[in-house]
This record gives structure tokens, sequence and C-alpha cells, in this order.
């Protein structure tokens, strides 16, 4: 009786290992720098790869570039129809003592009108920053981004710059808009308006700065609640329903409490004196900085502890 003796053949998942050069190449692309090189993220790309990324999704939706051209629409729209009124109300003021008296009382009013529309503004970016992160566990896209970076962390950092220098940006492109806009509507009133100066300008970075922060807080609230929906409520909820709330109830205790919301700490940062009633400059800026660091904080948290 004869026997037979079977040679093993190499399995197919063998005959494509990773050793074959493509295989090779598309680990090293997925895989970017090695440890070590200061931008690596461990296992995933590295860091900088994962902030491309981010920047890629943000610049090629639609809505994104719809939400950024609205905000410089409305800032500089509400600019114009800003110094359009106070215009009229100075030339009205001329034959009215007590309204001139009122109206120089509130300091140099003019200034303020190309940031009149920052309330707006600060939705709209808000918003955006909310559905940059929401969306993404809306549609399960999370789990393809999670997976890229598993240490998620990352991720979450890269959108954070994104979000935040974004709207920065384009809030201070804006209101300089609005400032050039506002600086002819104004001389036809016989007032000037001086854009160039050093408060004008200071004014401007804080107010961008400002909005910058909301946008930071937005992305927090979307990445803690994870729907579109509950995070623009609550964004809502901070920065125009609790200043409202908090007007209606009376109380020593809670006018107090005013000083410390986000909305209400723009005003003393932005002020030529200090205003009766708020905060000092440097108080505001610290607690506008909790407002944004303890929600990014404990989204981050959360954001590795959770399930996708």
């Amino acid at each position: 009786m004869s026997s037979t003796t079977v040679e093993p053949t190499p399995s197919g998942r063998g005959a494509h290992s990773a050793s074959t050069p493509a295989a090779t190449a598309l680990s090293g692309r997925l895989a970017g720098p090695l440890s070590g090189d200061g931008t690596s993220t461990g296992p995933g790309p590295s860091f900088l790869r994962v902030l491309n990324s981010e920047f890629i999704k943000f610049r090629t939706l639609r809505s994104t570039l719809i939400l950024l051209g609205s905000t410089i629409v409305v800032i500089v729209g509400i600019a114009a129809l800003a110094s359009w009124g106070i215009g009229q109300a100075l030339q009205q003021s001329g034959a009215d003592p007590r309204r001139a008296a009122a109206i120089a009382a509130q300091g140099d009013i003019a200034a303020a009108a190309p940031s009149a529309g920052i309330s707006f503004a600060q939705l709209i970016l808000g918003s955006l920053a909310v559905l940059i992160i929401s969306s993404e566990f809306t549609t399960g896209m999370a789990r393809s981004t999670f997976t890229a970076v598993p240490k998620r962390i990352p991720a979450f950092l890269a959108k954070l710059i994104v979000v935040v220098v974004s709207a920065f940006l384009v809030s201070a492109l804006s209101l300089y808009l609005a400032g050039l806009v506002a600086v002819p509507i104004f001389g036809q009133y016989g007032h000037t308006l001086d854009v160039s100066s050093g408060h004008y300008i200071g004014t401007l970075f804080i107010n961008s700065a400002y909005v910058a922060a909301v946008a930071a807080i937005g992305l927090a609230l979307g990445a803690l609640i994870r729907n579109s929906a509950g995070g623009i409520m609550s964004l809502v909820g901070i920065f125009f329903v609790l200043p409202i709330a908090l007007q209606i109830i009376q109380g020593d205790f809670v006018k107090e409490l005013r000083k410390f919301i986000p909305d209400n700490t723009l005003a003393p940062m932005t002020a030529a004196d200090h205003l009766p009633d708020t905060l000092e400059a440097w108080q505001a800026a610290l607690v506008l900085g909790a407002w944004v660091v303890i929600p990014v904080v404990l989204a981050a948290v959360l954001l590795k502890k959770r399930d996708v």
C-alpha cells in the first residue's frame, strides 16, 4: 500500500501579507511619522495629518461655507443698520439737550455700531461648531474617525483648533468690513468713526476672540450631547434664555450671578472704562475662560471613555 504525501500550499492570506510593497506603502501612509517626531499621536496618523483631515472636512461641506458667509452678511448688515440708527439719533439729539445728555452718558456709541451683530454671529458660529461634531455621531461617521484615530483626543483637538481659528478669522474679517461700511454712513451725519485707533482694533480682536470662545463651547456641547438639536438648544439656552431669565428674576444674589454668565463677560472686556455693576476686564476674561475650559475638558474626558 503506497502513501501519498501532500505538500502544504501557502494560504491566500499569506500570499497577500503586509510585506508586499503596496501594503507597506499603504501602512506607512496611514501611520504617518514614527513616534518621537513630536507630531505622532501613537496608533494611527500623526496629529498634523489629523488636523489636515479635519480642515478638509470643514471646508468641503457646503453648509459650512453657507454659515460662514451668513456670518459675514449678518455682521456687516446689522452694523450698517446700527450706524444708520445711531446717526439718526445723534442728528436728532442736536435739538434736544436732554436726549443729547443721555446719549453722551453712554460714551462713544458710534464705536459699538460695527459689533452690533455679534450676538447673532455667536449663535451662527456656535451652532456650526455643534454640528461639526454632533453630525458625525448622527451619521455614524464618528466610527470611521475614531477608528483612524484610536486615541480620539487628537481628533477632538484638531476639530477644536479648526473651529476656533475659523470663528476668530471670520469674525475679525466681518468686523473689519463692518467698520469700513459704518464710516461713510456716520460721515453723512457729520460724525466720525476712527477704525484705525488702538481701542477700536483692540475691541475687534476681543470680539473675535469672544465669538471663537462661543464656538469652542458649542463644540464641547456637541461632543457631550451628541445630538445636533440638543446641542444647539443648549447653546441658545446659555447665551439667550439664561440672560433673559436672570434679568427677570430679582434679588441681590441673582444680580451678582448675572456678572458670571458668558454673555455678560464681553462688555467689561471691550469698554474703554470700567462699567458699573460688572466685573473687571481681567475677571471677565477669566470667567469666560472657565466657561470654555470646563466643558472642553469634560467633553474630551467623556469622549475618551464613552462608546462611539
